[in-house]
């Protein structure tokens, strides 16, 4: 039944302001605010990267931690960093909106550092130095607790960020053609990776190497410094935005459905889904862009969207517990569709979630000099592979998408799930790369007698860890950009936030599952212990590199089972012409041609 609203006098008026609101949110947004979100963007991954990169060496150099606590620790951390990002999704989405909340992050974040650049500055928050690295004495109980402060307020400042930043900015354009590249030549996610390596690359570069040779003082200031100037630029930038208005809890909305399917089970969907329930100015708070258009999967999900004969005469007001919209019920089918393959990105973190912290040690061991007066800090290491990503990203659309599109025929070279397939094959790549770079470091030090010195520089050039750190830059170009693209594109209008967040937390529970992992091979791995805490030149860390190699083969089989069977969604959008007025609806069915592609 498609029952519409009476036209009475208060309808017309909330339409007329709608179509007011509407013709200003066309003056906002645009190009113009790219400036000062990307501004804020740049400084705070400046400002992440510089305090994240080279951490591992802040544990176990200046608080004295072992190797697998200091792991573990930030391990942990990035998980708890991974997740906080739903939490701010539902409040942006809810009642926040996502410009407050990506404010009230950036303030907290602030705080994080300001915190634990104090405790770099005063001897008394560190333990006694130990450049020896034997018989250390270890951070005491308060040390650790300014630490564990410190990283849990830059992590309720993530919970704000991460999730509302690429999807605000992708608010400013109003519509997903100029998202997907169909109206722009260049896909906006790849120009927000490539703005986040470039000041990624420059953190690793100068604020490493004031860590290493200045100091940690100036080390952990710089990035709060540039902190502080995302929060500026953000701010100025304030009056140029388009700020959606929060469709409310997408949670409850999902709850609602699902409640009113279940008491809705014993009754009959009719064959004509026309017949279900449409509600367009119910709608309307989180279809700005259009409306989802009923699909055939997951049919008992229909059941919410049937309208009983009491329910009927107040089809305009209706119990959201008994009876919800078509739009409503696709945008719960819209989650279940996309969570098999969101599942697949969490092995692959599992398998990663250490590797830095432990390649880090790995270059610490080996010789890093580029002259006989200058070596490179082992946390720098991550710029090749951010210039392989940067250069990746330009190659990939330039060279990639225009030779792909005279095989396939799609407009973007390859779909966003191809994209990621191929993402994790190179990473699996990575991954067996950094095993055999391992091995022979191992046996060079076995050949200079090195295996019991855990400060000796094994005579093995650093420059054998460059090949991993590019595959796995290239891999980043794949499955990175294509997996936030897809959760973008395909998650409801309204919950793009919330799918972001989504995106984050396959990434905490890889790594809180990457702790798992690391901690049970710690432990049972006996006398030869793959991961020992102070020696790694006696560890078989090359067999850990394997385990995690053969953990991805089995996620890629999963992931090309999932995605074989994905269905994109469709959705009913504004149509507009060239004046910019909305002059009416079309069909596009998003993906669908994109699925016509893979298939064939």
């Amino acid at each position: 039944m498609d029952v519409k609203p009476a036209m009475d006098s208060p309808n017309l008026n909330k339409l007329q302001e709608e179509d007011d609101s509407k013709f200003q949110n066309k003056k906002l947004g645009g190009l113009k605010t790219m400036p000062f979100i990307l501004a804020n963007e740049i400084c705070d991954r400046f400002a992440s990267s510089g305090f994240h990169s080279n951490m591992i060496t802040y544990l176990t150099q200046e608080l004295n931690m072992p190797l697998v606590q200091a792991s573990n620790t930030l391990s942990n951390f990035g998980g708890t960093s991974s997740f906080t990002p739903l939490i701010g999704a539902l409040i942006a989405d809810s009642f926040a909106g996502r410009f407050w909340t990506i404010t009230v992050g950036s303030v907290f974040y602030e705080l994080g550092l300001i915190c634990i650049t104090i405790s770099a500055v005063l001897p008394s928050l560190r333990p006694l130095p130990c450049p020896t690295q034997i018989n250390c004495q270890e951070a005491s109980d308060f040390q650790l607790w300014v630490l564990y402060i410190s990283l849990l307020l830059t992590s309720l400042g993530t919970g704000g960020i991460r999730p509302c930043v690429v999807t605000f900015a992708a608010d400013q354009f109003g519509s997903d053609k100029v998202i997907t590249g169909r109206s722009e030549k260049w896909n906006f996610f790849n120009w927000y990776y490539f703005s986040m390596g470039l000041a990624t690359l420059t953190a690793l570069t100068v604020v490493v190497y004031v860590q290493e040779h200045v100091g940690w003082g100036w080390g952990l200031g710089i990035p709060t410094i540039a902190m502080i100037i995302s929060i500026i630029a953000f701010l100025i930038g304030s009056p140029l935005y388009k700020k959606m208005k929060p469709g409310g809890s997408p949670l409850i909305r999902l709850a609602q459905v699902m409640v009113a399917a279940i008491k809705k089970r014993h009754e009959i969907a009719p064959d004509n889904p026309k017949l279900l329930y449409h509600n367009n100015e119910l709608d309307s708070d989180i279809t700005v862009h259009g409306r989802l258009v009923h699909t055939d999967q997951y049919q008992w999900l229909d059941k919410a969207a049937i309208v009983t004969e009491s329910e009927s005469a107040n089809s305009n007001s209706p119990n959201l517990w008994r009876l919800v919209t078509v739009h409503r019920v696709e945008e719960l089918k819209a989650i279940i569709r996309m969570l098999p393959i969101w599942a697949a990105g969490i092995l692959l973190v599992t398998s990663s979630s250490h590797l830095h912290s432990f390649v880090v040690q790995q270059a610490r061991t080996m010789d890093r000099h580029l002259s006989p007066s200058f070596k490179i800090p082992p946390a720098s290491l991550s710029i090749f592979s951010i210039l392989t990503m940067l250069s990746g990203l330009v190659l990939y659309e330039r060279m990639f998408v225009p030779l792909a599109r005279r095989f396939t025929g799609h407009p973007s070279g390859v779909t966003c799930l191809q994209r990621m397939g191929i993402g994790f094959v190179i990473n699996i790549v990575a991954t067996i790369v950094s095993s055999i770079v391992e091995t022979k470091r191992k046996s060079v030090a076995a050949h200079h007698n090195l295996l019991d010195d855990p400060k000796a520089i094994v005579p093995i050039s650093v420059f054998w860890l460059v090949p991993q750190f590019c595959l796995h830059g290239v891999a980043e170009v794949f499955m990175s950009v294509g997996h936030l693209e897809f959760l973008y594109n395909q998650s409801p209008e309204s919950m793009r936030s919330t799918a972001a967040a989504l995106y984050w937390i396959a990434i905490s529970t890889g790594n809180y599952i990457g702790t798992f992992l690391v901690s049970l091979v710690h432990k049972y791995t006996g006398e030869n212990n793959w991961l020992p805490d102070r020696n790694l030149n006696r560890g078989k860390l090359d067999y850990y590199y394997g385990l995690v190699s053969g953990i991805q083969v089995l996620n890629l089989i999963y992931y090309i089972s999932v995605a074989y069977f994905y269905t994109y969604k469709p959705l009913e959008e504004e149509e507009e012409d060239d004046d910019g007025e909305f002059n009416g609806k079309k069909i596009s069915e998003i993906g669908v041609e994109l699925a016509k592609t893979e298939t064939a």
